[in-house]
């Protein structure tokens, strides 16, 4: 009996280069026959099309992008220009020397991309939990946005910023960079679920839970390393999270705690995602997935982004001028790889991390060097092109759909999410006790006021 695979090249070496029409026919015809059939195991459920790597990448470009999830070139704006790239100061369409600009990623043939609107933890002490503290995260990451915003507007022709699932399509339809943002911790939001709010009507479509510091809503992997317990998600995070998914807003597991990523999980409506991080069984560090994560993505339906940071994909004694782990884009394969094998090919993608680390693997130096990655997926696995499909970016375009989909389910019968943090802190102005009542029992805590 023959399996698909040999049966679809037994019909390839059939006919010659000017029966292609005839052989699509027949092709189309055995793709629908091996659907029609159950219990067959999935590697025999798919075709992959005949042509080598580059006629495959090809055909799958056509209609799906290659998507990655996380770019960190705003922050570079921020730390080395302070956000001043007006005028010739900043020319994304010339050669830069970090890991992005418009030439490489035409040359990565990329066609949707997050943006991460990236800013630190403000305290110096990476375990604090003195959430109170006034800082500077909200002011600071809309910053990012308005830059981010401005330097994709430096170059209309090339980037459009989508805040759907359709829109991001029809960009790339028209042959744009679809372009979204994403933040990269709730610290960002200081301590306010309003806050989350008005980043999603600015265009933020994800938020990772943590960074390398816990907040209010979650802790943080790093957290955990440094000796802090697992507290998982708060109450206030559960909050959050309804919040997040009423808003259509995708929750980001990447820099989370192993008990933040399983509290998630239970009570999360819509499927969830990892922005940027790797598997756990290759690279044994706390940003990564572990097995039985990945066994739960598969169940709810989420997905994946392998980040290339080569502390996170390989461990090895020999070192690059970084004094990170050298690596190459083998290794980036390897995990890839993995999480298709536990999780399914339906919940990976790709999450960089470009120009948010030193360094890329060998081979993965730069937003150019996408399309080697996925060639050398092909070569290494037996992934149908619908597998690839998903792989290069149709994964994280479902579940954004899907999480729009829940938004929008939501919002027919789930009022806002106006809670607030139940240790926040709150300061008046003494003034503030003089004036009108909105009701007879309205008052003014004066423990709260300060001079004014």
């Amino acid at each position: 009996m023959f399996t698909s695979s040999e049966r679809t090249m037994d019909l390839f070496h059939k006919f010659d280069t000017p029966c292609k029409g005839v052989f699509q026919k027949e092709l189309k015809a055995l793709d629908h026959e091996i659907h029609q059939k159950k219990g067959l195991a999935d590697v025999e459920k798919e075709i992959i099309m005949p042509g080598s790597a580059e006629e495959r990448l090809d055909r799958i470009l056509e209609d799906t992008p290659i998507l990655d999830t996380h770019n960190d070139l705003p922050y570079l704006l921020r730390v080395q220009l302070h956000n001043e790239i007006e005028g010739n100061r900043f020319c994304f369409n010339g050669d830069l020397e970090s890991h992005t600009d418009v030439p490489r990623l035409k040359k990565g043939r990329v066609g949707a991309q997050f943006w991460s609107v990236f800013i630190e933890c403000k305290n110096p002490d990476p375990l604090y939990q003195d959430f109170n503290q006034p800082n500077s995260a909200v002011r600071d990451t809309l910053e990012q946005i308005d830059v981010t915003k401005r330097a994709l507007a430096k170059v209309p022709e090339v980037f459009d910023l989508c805040n759907t699932v359709d829109e991001a399509k029809d960009a790339y339809k028209r042959g744009r960079i679809a372009s979204m943002l994403g933040a990269e911790g709730l610290h960002q939001v200081d301590v306010s679920i309003a806050v989350i709010r008005q980043f999603y009507d600015l265009g933020v479509r994800y938020i990772t839970l943590t960074h390398n510091c816990d907040n209010p809503f979650a802790t943080a992997a790093s957290s955990v390393a440094g000796g802090l317990p697992d507290n998982g998600l708060t109450d206030y995070g559960k909050a959050g999270v309804k919040e997040m998914n009423r808003l259509g807003m995708m929750v980001d597991l990447s820099h989370v705690s192993y008990k933040t990523m399983h509290d998630t999980l239970d009570v999360s409506k819509a499927p969830v995602i990892f922005s940027h991080s790797s598997a756990y069984s290759i690279t044994q560090h706390r940003r990564n997935v572990p097995d039985d994560v990945l066994e739960r993505i598969r169940e709810l339906d989420g997905v994946v982004q392998v980040n290339f940071y080569p502390l996170f994909i390989k461990q090895t004694d020999e070192k690059n001028k970084h004094g990170l782990p050298k690596t190459t884009i083998d290794d980036a394969v390897d995990h890839i790889l993995h999480i298709a094998k536990v999780a399914g090919w339906k919940h990976v993608g790709l999450g960089s991390d470009f120009d948010g680390i030193p360094e890329g693997p060998e081979g993965l130096e730069d937003v150019s060097k996408y399309p080697d990655l996925i060639k050398r997926v092909m070569e290494r696995s037996n992934a149908t092109d619908d597998d690839i499909r998903g792989f290069i970016g149709g994964n994280l375009l479902r579940v954004w759909k899907k999480t729009e989909e829940v938004a929008a389910e939501m919002q027919k019968h789930e009022p806002i999410v106006d809670e607030n943090w139940p240790d926040r802190t709150w300061d008046f102005w003494k003034s503030a006790a003089s004036l009108p009542k909105l009701t007879k029992n309205a008052k003014v805590d004066e423990s709260a006021c300060i001079n004014g």
